[in-house]
């Protein structure tokens, strides 16, 4: 079928941080609290979990501290504040200065916490592993959005994220102007090169086939067929295929297939996506360009608690 502008809102999205599971996130920085206190993962627990270090050195007194941007960062995951606290106790209490999306300089106080200093202190370590790691993901996402440049492709991340961290990487891309591809098996049929090969449908009729089968099955997911050749295209064109993917093709073999896809099937390009090559795949306008360096190559940003 031709592609339908309608399926835009199922193609591709950007996850809101109303629509994360709050009581999942404790749970997940409850684990995280519990290998810095308690030893979690080993064979052989700690006898004496804790922190001796803020229990022997520290006092009842409480304190203020801001979390403080190292270096220029696209900020993501400050939502994390309140449940990191809430982890802890429920004793602190955080103020933001800054929002996630927000681009800040190096310098910037991004929010302000306040509490017990024991808690603070047994805290502070969890609380920016997380912020490291999601304005890493944002900054790094933002990086390929500039190598775009005024190009109407948009880019998406993939599945290639840390495991357990799936929904907030995939929320901090979109706070660095990416979008979220598929959020998992879920939420879309994926016929990629291997389940052509289990299938045996490598080409022609037989690719055909599989692809009529998974819309019949599933009328509810859009079908997205992965393709390394050009004459992959037209049997996956004749299904209906929803979306094409463009998986690991060259610029030469990207001007002559792009064109093809045009009003028949959304364009997805993917496999040796850089900040090199992304300006020239996007003077090509695919509807869109795939990259898993998003969240597995991105660096941790450096944020740091300074104490008032």
């Amino acid at each position: 079928m031709p592609r339908d502008p309608g399926q835009t809102d199922r193609l591709i999205r950007r996850l809101r941080w109303d629509e994360l599971d709050r009581a999942w996130l404790l749970r997940f920085v409850e684990l995280a609290r519990e290998e810095d206190l308690a030893g979690l993962g080993l064979a052989q627990r700690p006898a004496r979990p804790g922190d001796p270090s803020a229990a022997l050195l520290v006092g009842a007194e409480r304190a203020r501290a801001r979390v403080v941007a190292r270096r220029p960062m696209v900020l993501a995951g400050l939502g994390l504040l309140d449940v990191v606290f809430a982890a802890y106790g429920g004793r602190c209490r955080a103020t933001l200065l800054a929002a996630d999306g927000q681009h800040v300089p190096a310098g910037t106080a991004v929010a302000e916490v306040e509490g017990p200093a024991a808690e603070l202190l047994s805290a502070e370590r969890i609380l920016l592993n997380f912020l490291q790691r999601l304005c890493g993901v944002a900054t790094h996402t933002r990086a390929h959005v500039l190598a775009l440049g005024s190009s109407p492709t948009k880019l998406l991340d993939t599945r290639k994220t840390t495991p357990g961290f799936r929904m907030l990487e995939k929320y901090a891309v979109g706070q660095g102007g990416g979008y979220n591809h598929r959020l998992g098996l879920f939420d879309r049929i994926m016929v990629k090169d291997n389940h052509l090969a289990a299938g045996g449908a490598t080409a022609g009729e037989r690719l055909t086939s599989l692809v009529r089968r998974a819309q019949t099955e599933r009328p509810d997911l859009l079908v997205e067929v992965e393709v390394d050749r050009l004459d992959q295209l037209a049997p996956a064109l004749a299904a209906g295929a929803d979306v094409v993917l463009l998986d690991n093709f060259s610029l030469g073999d990207l001007r002559e297939a792009i064109p093809l896809l045009r009003g028949r099937a959304w364009s997805e390009v993917s496999g040796g996506v850089s900040l090199d090559s992304l300006p020239q795949i996007g003077a090509l306008a695919p509807d869109f360009v795939s990259s898993g360096a998003l969240t597995h190559a991105a660096p941790w940003c450096d944020l740091g608690l300074d104490w008032l």
